[in-house]
């Protein structure tokens, strides 16, 4: 099984409904890690803004983070740029995405070429 779990909630926010998505989609992903599936995390859209938090130890998800970093197949390049994430994610050495090369932006993740290579996406 192949999972590619998509984090677009924005920690800015500040409501636990975005807490609760993101802590869902880590805790899904540990799931699938547990059980030795493929699974891969990506940040999109304010979601990318999530990195720097949950690097946080204070955070209440940065245990939970700690578990799937391994997961992390990257951060969305052209969301990072707009939404401000670009810097976190290079210091958590993170790869910011960009293998679909959107107009007027560096790049997104192609999420068509994800389900091509048999990933079940979930967008949290």
């Amino acid at each position: 099984m192949k999972t590619a779990i998509i984090i677009l909630s924005d920690p800015k926010s500040g409501s636990e409904e975005a807490l609760g998505r993101v802590f869902n989609a880590l805790a899904a992903a540990y799931d699938f890690k547990q059980a030795n599936d493929d699974v891969e995390i990506l940040f999109q859209g304010a979601g990318t803004r999530w990195v720097g938090e949950l690097s946080n130890t204070e955070h209440p998800a940065y245990t939970l983070f700690e578990e799937v970093k391994d997961k992390v197949a990257g951060v969305s390049c052209g969301c990072a740029d707009v939404f401000g994430g670009a810097d976190e994610a290079r210091k958590s050495g993170f790869d910011l995405i960009k293998n679909n090369p959107v107009p007027g932006t560096s790049g997104l993740p192609s999420l068509r070429q994800l389900q091509n290579d048999g990933y079940k996406i979930l967008v949290f």
